[in-house]
């Protein structure tokens, strides 16, 4: 029998997807239709993106100078009304409109604050085992469900990198929450990402995708695993952090420009320093640290069962909740 479900309670507004109303680029001074083509396959598809670029990024994308770059977004800032203050009243009722998405286990999603929300980024580290990818994938499912199911009724970007993505898992856990197997494959898109390039690459194939689909959930698993193989030593620690910087600064665009959840997996590194405690970290330093909006850390306990602590969060409290781990997937 499918897992049932609690619904959300009737007056949960339903949240507001897909990017914001696009906006001619053509229409700003010193943008002619091959910038505005180039700024476009770089991702720029509207004023919002665009004045809140850096002018360094834009230059690049649209082959200009930064002094003329520097010109198109303050043009676009000023149209769009970007840069002025509001109440703290006002970005309440904003955040009334984000999404969550179940993890399908009532613990966690507590932990959580009512599970993983849009517009921000959420890590789940750990050690080999801890349940990670199987949280990935089961969100992944999740998201497809009814906002009254705990989902958003959306489709999924996964980037892979590790070569974890199960199809047959997905299988078993749609049986589990009741959606039919076979449409639920069909709304997760994934990319096998061989490199980190290919990997920030990847992000900006998701955009295009977005503007089509209904893309509700990026999924990157996992985040630091390339990155790590190919910067090593500490001669290469600075670009390494660098570039992760920018593949999580775009990954917070995606997630605002089209209110998307991002999940991410993160590996863990042994500090031989530590005596006592755990002597495990997640790997990324401060970059990831700052970054990600919520981090919750995984840990085996006895089978089948984890536990998942929150360490970061801008508003809830540590703490911790017990799940499981199925034939169906993740359970209380």
């Amino acid at each position: 029998m499918p897992a049932k479900i609690a619904p959300r309670p009737a007056e949960t507004p339903e949240p507001e997807a897909g990017p914001r109303a696009t906006v001619a680029l053509e229409d700003l001074p010193g943008v002619g239709p091959t910038i505005a083509d180039k700024l476009r396959e770089a991702g720029y598809i509207d004023l919002m993106e665009l004045a809140v670029a850096s002018p360094g990024d834009v230059a690049e994308a649209a082959e200009i100078g930064t002094a003329v770059a520097q010109k198109i977004i303050g043009e676009a800032r000023r149209r769009a009304d970007v840069g002025g203050f509001e109440s703290g009243s006002i970005v309440l009722e904003r955040r009334k409109k984000l999404g969550r998405v179940t993890t399908n286990a009532r613990a966690l999603d507590d932990l959580l604050g009512g599970g993983v929300e849009t517009q921000a980024i959420t890590e789940f580290s750990g050690e080999f085992g801890t349940g990670k990818t199987q949280i990935a994938h089961q969100v992944a499912v999740d998201v497809q469900l009814p906002v009254a199911q705990g989902g958003l009724a959306g489709e999924v970007v996964y980037i892979d990198t590790e070569s974890t993505f199960r199809p047959e898992r997905v299988v078993d856990m749609a049986k589990g929450v009741g959606i039919d197997p076979g449409a639920a494959l069909q709304r997760i898109h994934v990319a096998r990402a061989y490199n980190s390039n290919h990997q920030m690459l990847l992000v900006q194939k998701a955009q295009e995708l977005a503007r089509e689909k209904p893309i509700r959930l990026l999924v990157v698993d996992s985040l630091t695993s390339h990155f790590r193989s190919e910067y090593m030593g500490r001669a290469e620690l600075a670009p390494r952090q660098q570039q992760l910087n920018r593949h999580l600064h775009e990954l917070l665009r995606f997630a605002d420009t089209y209110n998307a959840a991002i999940v991410v997996t993160n590996q863990v590194s042994a500090r031989p320093d530590i005596l006592f405690g755990d002597p495990t970290r997640p790997i990324g330093g401060n970059i990831v640290a700052h970054a990600a909006t919520y981090r919750i850390y995984l840990r085996k306990s006895k089978p089948p069962r984890r536990i998942a602590r929150l360490i970061d969060s801008p508003n809830l409290p540590e703490g911790e909740a017990v799940f499981s781990l199925s034939t169906e997937g993740v359970k209380d």
